[in-house]
């Protein structure tokens, strides 16, 4: 399950301002790799919407199926915001609805 977490105001390459909405998974343990210690996170993305301000703040809480998915990109340079840590990505997380998943891992299974 997804949660709905905030909301963020951005603009598109036009200049139109929109909403987009801060979504974030299920809690997960990942293994450091400098420590080998396991620490509690949850993987976030942002979703564009057409919905106001008001409609969006009214969101936060609401949970919806789906999952949150790691997926390759372009190397990106990013800054840790709790070391200040510069370091190259070459992923981002999508949101994947719940039915998407669903009709994904049947062709797999018909493919197989």
């Amino acid at each position: 399950m997804i949660t709905i977490t905030g909301y963020a105001l951005r603009q598109s390459k036009e200049g139109k301002s929109f909403v987009a909405l801060q979504l974030q998974g299920d809690m997960e343990l990942v293994q450091s790799q400098e420590t080998g210690k396991f620490y509690a996170t949850a993987r976030k993305c942002f979703i564009t919407s057409t919905f106001d301000e008001p409609t969006a703040q009214a969101l936060i809480g609401q949970k919806m199926p789906g999952t949150i998915e790691r997926v390759p990109c372009n190397p990106y340079e990013y800054t840790v915001p709790e070391t200040g840590e510069l370091i190259m990505l070459a992923h981002s997380y999508q949101y994947v609805p719940e039915n998407k998943q669903a009709a994904e891992g049947s062709s797999r299974m018909q493919a197989a």
